[in-house]
């Protein structure tokens, strides 16, 4: 079978057991902050597991796009390394939400495996919770019972809880687990060796190929397990494993998935895989990286120096690095691997596919990017080896923070030339850097206090009414810096949380003693949060919920902006553009858009000429709710990629004609109330990434009167000229040659000051000393004047001093021979002298400058330092 046939019978298999066969979602997490990727097929099931919303059937069964390159489940550093570890790999799993429990998960599991895919049963291995005394959990005696109807009991083992009790994360959904391994050693290796006594140890052979997940509690933010209402099975088998046992391989990227890719890869760099094993890696790397990179770019996330954006950054700086040391790849290569990629993953990934393009622009910018500064890095790395056996803190922090080089494969090099990595020296490097950037501090959130159990969280009515009566169903505590504030939750609730770009609202919570103002909105998972900065004395009685209509109204001008702005660029620009990120609020709307270059100004233009017609059309809103989303998409809607959908979404139409798009946010009634678009700038964001920033309604006619009245000025300034761009035009022409005229007479004055400090030289001990206060215009003259001098004289001391701008200053400049012999540093002795005239300054070891308050000061400073010299040169 190949891999394609193997997912297939998987899905079709519990389809045909009562599960709904769901889509994969996006690689990328958005409103969960405990997740930066999609780690395992139970993400985007959280909410079912917490009870936060109900399942829309309480059997499913997919194949999910996962990435494990961060936080408690990291298999980077083994990725091409071994067998069986990927970045990116394809989870299939089946699913039961308060149904069927471990019986039926081990029964299914154990059918599929030996009757459909026909593994041998005796290869089989089943291990099961073992127990756990710190966290008081007994053994899993029922599924070991359920095990011994199918396999014998030596080869059903008890694991510990690093191995049998899956958790997603430092909190959330868990419980114990059940693992399924299989042995593919040969026979010989079986009969020396037994399987059971390599299960879990790490042998690339006996490998694990399926986890069934027993869900049925919740860790809280304390670290305590609490039973969840109901129990659930989560199941996950990576599809690369389970082909390579199907395929009788002994490697997973010797399987039809990875080998098209290899041999693609092996041909470009001209080599036979398999033939040498630092080649082969690389191979496997770049095979690998290639798909984690492809897909979190297609599902929304740019490589970037933050969060989720430096993961895709770091995987990718990996694969290049590979491919430059051990291919010999010194030009980009990687993207040129989308479109094998792409047709690869057609039928069960189409995103890929229709992003192309795109992904491989912003792939091979990446990629150009980090070669230009890969070469020094590896030099850097050679002196240190050549020196010493340890890269230091400070080296391996100025290879991340020059070079690009992620701490990680600093590392990896390291490993390969035998040195070591001080890694506390770094983190003291990077601590002093988030220090310096002020970054925020950690947020300690409490545990939901629960007010009303049973209820149906969160329910939005914000489309209909900005004011209703609610209750408050749960609420926490939360402390960050030195601000604490509250989190709520409503059973029903007009604010519209921060989601798709759009701002979260804000207003009022009022009870019967007071108000208390909402300060923002957001979506964690499926609930909506109301930020407070306290919570009502009587926590129980009814609420009255009150948005702030003015800025919802303001918001939503934007908004609607932003939708007829997409369908403009579509149609004047091309229909390649896609949104990639938006940002809407009561000031401004910013668009991110997929295009490969600038837009002219007649592009910009008729954009915002397109924009405006359709505004004064006053189109009305065309909104429908719970369309299915097959429907939707035969209307024309747009979905954006890296968005998750469920069956039924809500379309929103402004004309059928022009612009119809998939979307949660809050919209106009009519255009015509947005009133006025204009466009502040565009710009670029990323590569193949545009960005739009525009205001509508008072906003723009505001920016018009500003620009209004800079034209007024400068029409009175240039006493109202007929033609101002012609005379403007003169007057900067007339700048640059006046400004050339300038530069003439400068340099004559530097010459003229050469030839008077030629003349004022003292040797000492063959070197030209020149210690002379002078006459000079700027800065930049002096920098000049120093720096021609080191040219002209052999074995230089030039320490200058000078009134520039009623401003005391003096410059130090050494030759390089003279740094050597006498061991001086211009950089030391401006920070150690600049005082005596109030100043500061730095620069390099031969040139530094210091400008400072105290004019009078100069004297004591040139005999200091003509002091200093002097006793230096003996």
């Amino acid at each position: 079978m190949k891999a394609s046939d193997i997912r297939n019978k998987f899905l079709h298999f519990f389809e045909k057991k009562g599960h709904k066969i769901v889509p994969s979602a996006p690689i990328v997490i958005h409103n969960d902050p405990t997740l930066m990727f999609t780690n395992a097929g139970m993400n985007q099931f959280k909410d079912y597991f917490l009870g936060n919303k109900i399942p829309i059937a309480k059997r499913m069964v997919d194949t999910q796009k996962c990435l494990r390159v961060s936080g408690k489940h990291n298999d980077l550093e083994e990725v091409g390394l071994d067998t069986y570890h990927h970045t990116m790999f394809e989870m299939l799993g089946n699913w039961s939400f308060g149904d069927y429990f471990k019986e039926e998960a081990i029964q299914w599991g154990w059918e599929l495996l030996t009757e459909v895919y026909k593994l041998p049963k005796e290869r089989l291995y089943a291990t099961v919770f073992g127990g756990d005394i710190a966290e008081k959990l007994e053994q899993d005696t029922e599924a070991y019972t359920l095990w011994k109807k199918y396999l014998p009991a030596e080869r059903i083992l008890f694991g510990s809880k690093k191995d049998n009790f899956w958790e997603m994360g430092e909190t959330g959904p868990c419980g114990p687990c059940s693992e399924i391994h299989i042995d593919l050693r040969s026979e010989n290796d079986r009969k020396n060796i037994s399987g059971e006594s390599l299960v879990n140890t790490g042998n690339p052979l006996v490998v694990e190929i399926w986890n069934l997940v027993f869900i049925q509690y919740n860790r809280n933010s304390q670290g305590l397990l609490l039973p969840l209402p109901e129990k659930h099975v989560d199941t996950g088998m990576g599809l690369e494993r389970l082909v390579m046992a199907i395929q009788s391989q002994q490697s997973n990227y010797d399987t039809d998935i990875f080998q098209g890719m290899i041999q693609h890869i092996a041909q470009k760099a001209c080599i036979l895989y398999g033939k040498n094993t630092q080649k082969d890696i690389a191979i496997r790397v770049i095979s690998d990286h290639i798909r984690a990179i492809s897909f979190t770019i297609a599902d929304g996330q740019i490589p970037s120096n933050n969060k989720a954006g430096y993961v895709v950054r770091r995987i990718l700086r990996r694969a290049v690095r590979y491919g430059y040391t051990f291919l010999e790849f010194h030009e980009p290569f990687l993207h040129t691997l989308v479109p094998l990629l792409a047709i690869q993953f057609e039928e069960v990934f189409p995103e890929l596919k229709a992003q192309q393009d795109f992904v491989m622009k912003v792939i091979a910018e990446e990629e150009n990017s980090f070669l230009r500064t890969l070469h020094k890095g590896l030099k850097k790395i050679d002196i240190v080896k050549e020196q010493m056996h340890i890269i230091s803190g400070e080296v391996a922090f100025e290879l991340y923070d020059t070079y690009g080089f992620p701490f990680d494969l600093t590392c990896l090099i390291a490993r390969e030339n035998n040195l070591s990595v001080d890694e506390e020296g770094f983190k003291t490097q990077m601590q002093i850097q988030k220090e310096r950037s002020k970054k925020a501090s950690k947020m300690n959130t409490s545990d939901w206090n629960i007010v009303k159990d049973n209820i149906e969280l969160s329910v939005f009515v914000g489309y209909d009414t900005l004011e209703t009566v609610s209750h408050i169903i749960q609420y926490r505590e939360v402390q960050e810096k030195n601000k604490k504030y509250f989190q709520i939750v409503l059973d029903k609730t007009p604010f519209y949380a921060e989601s798709g770009g759009q701002m979260g609202d804000t207003g009022s919570l009022i009870t019967s003693k007071k108000n208390i103002p909402v300060f923002n909105t957001k979506k964690e998972n499926e609930l909506i949060i109301h930020y407070t900065d306290e919570i009502p004395e009587n926590i129980s009685e009814p609420i009255t919920c009150r948005v702030d209509k003015n800025k919802r109204m303001l918001t939503e001008n934007n908004h609607t902006a932003t939708h007829l702005l997409h369908a403009a660029l579509r149609k004047l620009i091309g229909q390649h553009v896609q949104q990639k990120g938006s940002l809407v609020d009561e000031h401004i709307l910013r668009f991110d858009f997929s295009h490969f270059s600038k837009l002219t100004a007649e592009d910009i233009k008729n954009v915002e000429r397109l924009v405006n017609e359709k505004i004064r059309e006053n189109i009305p809103l065309d909104e429908k709710r719970n369309i299915p989303i097959q429907k939707a998409k035969e209307m024309g809607a747009m979905a954006l990629f890296g968005e998750k959908y469920g069956d039924n979404v809500r379309v929103i139409t402004f004309d059928a004609k022009f612009s119809v798009e998939l979307c949660g946010g809050t919209h106009v009634k009519n255009t015509g109330q947005i009133g006025l678009f204009k466009i502040r700038y565009e710009s670029s964001v990323a590569a193949g990434v545009r960005r739009i920033e525009a205001t509508t309604a008072q906003n723009s006619i505001n920016r018009i009167e500003e620009q209004e009245s800079v034209l007024q000025n400068l029409q009175a300034l240039l006493q109202n000229p007929k033609d101002m761009v012609k005379t403007i035009t003169e007057i900067i022409q007339e700048k640059n040659t006046l400004q050339k005229q300038v530069e003439h007479y400068k340099q004559q004055d530097i010459a003229v000051l050469k030839i008077s400090l030629k003349k004022n030289i003292k040797l000492l001990h063959n070197t030209s000393v020149i210690i002379e206060t002078i006459s000079i215009s700027d800065r930049e003259s002096l920098k000049n004047l120093s720096f021609q001098m080191k040219q002209e004289i052999p074995s230089l001391i030039l320490i200058l001093f000078a009134n520039i701008e009623q401003k005391p200053y003096m410059s130090i400049l050494f030759s390089d021979d003279v740094m050597q012999k006498y061991k001086l540093n211009a950089n030391a002795m401006v920070k150690e002298f600049a005082s005596v005239i109030d100043g500061n300054g730095g620069g390099q070891a031969f040139f530094s400058t210091a400008e400072g308050k105290n004019i009078s000061g100069m004297p004591i400073l040139k005999q200091k330092i003509e002091y200093f010299i002097n006793k230096a040169l003996l």
